[in-house]
């Protein structure tokens, strides 16, 4: 991986990369590695220009689509930037908190009546035909008759070892996240995850949450009594001079896709974090990796937790948006400091997900069906988006509205150009079967003259409903 030094003049000299020996790896992600590695290990300087993609190509002797991927997953992560009609450049972050770290060892309520909805782009539920019904019921099937003696074992407090080295092991190869199995708690749910950590971390700690964000952390905090502060986000996130007025301990975000906006946290933006927490020994970051599996360009966003070298993100996800919202089980990664302090304080609190579903849970990552899994979802919602933005630019409602973030997960924004005010577009959608909800349904307190962008959920809509639901959405706003 050897290349020359960075320089602001690329007509002397040429970043020069090998691609020998690189097994299975696809050639741009070979590439992303290399030029990533430059700029964090500071041999790329910020500010140096980048080449261009075709005279890159041509140096290295590959195709400049290979260069444009490579370049559009290190703009997307924030380690370039471009400047039109001028090319791509290094950006400018501190480097102190990017040395790799040294891994150490880590100690039934009645049916509700919904309403159905002809077209729901507020659900992100999960459609009953995309769950794996017939390999769940083998792996649950094979579980009782193998494991009566497990199955009827008290599981530990952070769930059976099995489990937590599998999940340990997807991390390691999917996330770039590196782990003990005793730093892995399994919940049902991240709402009882999050109400962990506020017994654990402190019912006199101030919390920070993102503003615009997903609403029911609030709730959470309300319901437990703590104080707790909203924070003003901009285009590259939660914003740091906020966060450090407001006096907070602990802050939720969730940076590799935020919802609702969509945003992704760059690298730059990240290493502020982390020196936000770094100036207090009772501050931490909560990482809530809610649908990282499903970025539909480019790699997955690397996680916040594989740059921490001073433990101060609690990291969160959850197999509800990759499986079933109905699957109640989530995990949370504590660092080794706190996963020793949890077990001393909170090890009294019995796994609350079944030794059933842990185990066949466990075999469904082990024997490779949740990979497969996640690669036919991925392929799915990918397909059932592009429909859906196909059909949006084939239909009249196209000249009204602008699309954007519809790469980053399974929802997407849509900006209106109109002068009916959100809730009346809202009522008349509700009236013709479809459920809409928009951005400003997601602020503490909306800014004035807020622009009208709805939240398009695409992965629970029928995909033979999708022609027909745009159509209908046009007509609620046909009439200005």
């Amino acid at each position: 991986m050897a290349s020359v030094p960075a320089q602001t003049d690329w007509s002397t000299a040429m970043l020069t990369y090998s691609f020998h020996d690189i097994g299975t790896t696809p050639l741009y992600e070979h590439l992303y590695k290399c030029i990533k590695n430059d700029i964090v290990n500071g041999t790329l300087r910020a500010g140096a220009k980048l080449p261009s993609k075709r005279s890159f190509a041509k140096n290295l002797g590959v195709s400049p689509i290979t260069v444009e991927n490579a370049y559009a997953q290190l703009l997307s992560e924030g380690y370039i930037y471009s400047v039109a009609k001028k090319g791509y450049y290094v950006a400018d972050f501190s480097p102190e908190l990017m040395a790799r770290p040294a891994f150490s060892e880590a100690p039934a309520a009645p049916p509700e009546n919904r309403p159905q909805f002809f077209a729901d782009f507020s659900s992100n539920q999960t459609r009953p035909e995309h769950f794996p019904f017939s390999v769940w019921a083998k792996l649950i099937r094979e579980t009782m008759q193998e494991r009566n003696t497990e199955l009827m074992t008290k599981s530990p407090c952070g769930g059976i070892r099995e489990l937590r080295e599998a999940i340990a092991g997807y991390l390691r190869q999917f996330r770039d996240i590196h782990v003990e199995p005793e730093q892995i708690f399994v919940g049902a749910g991240t709402e009882y995850l999050y109400g962990l950590l506020v017994q654990f971390l402190g019912f006199d700690k101030i919390y920070a949450i993102e503003n615009p964000g997903y609403e029911k952390i609030a709730q959470i905090y309300d319901s437990y009594q703590v104080d707790y502060r909203f924070i003003d986000m901009d285009t590259q996130g939660i914003r740091i001079d906020r966060l450090e007025e407001s006096g907070a301990d602990v802050v939720h975000i969730s940076p590799s896709h935020h919802f609702p906006t969509g945003i992704i946290t760059p690298v730059s933006r990240r290493y502020e974090l982390l020196s936000w927490a770094a100036k207090s020994d009772s501050r931490y970051i909560i990482e809530d990796d809610y649908d990282s599996e499903f970025r539909m360009t480019g790699r997955p966003i690397p996680a916040l937790q594989s740059i921490d070298i001073m433990e101060k993100v609690i990291y969160i996800n959850t197999f509800s948006k990759s499986l079933s919202s109905t699957l109640r089980i989530s995990y949370m990664v504590l660092p080794p400091s706190l996963a020793a302090r949890f077990l001393r304080k909170m090890s009294f609190y019995s796994c609350t997900v079944s030794n059933f579903e842990q185990y066949a849970l466990m075999r469904f990552i082990r024997e490779g069906f949740f990979e497969k899994h996640i690669n036919r979802m991925r392929n799915a919602y990918h397909k059932k988006r592009d429909c859906l933005l196909s059909a949006i630019k084939k239909s009249p409602l196209s000249s009204l509205v602008t699309i954007t973030e519809e790469d980053a997960g399974l929802h997407f924004l849509m900006r209106v150009d109109t002068n009916i005010s959100d809730s009346v577009i809202m009522e008349r959608a509700l009236a013709r079967g479809l459920r809409l909800t928009c951005l400003s349904q997601y602020y503490h307190q909306p800014p004035e003259n807020v622009e009208h962008i709805f939240i398009i959920n695409y992965s629970y809509l029928e995909t033979d409903h999708i022609s027909e639901a745009v159509r209908l959405l046009y007509e609620c706003l046909e009439d200005q």
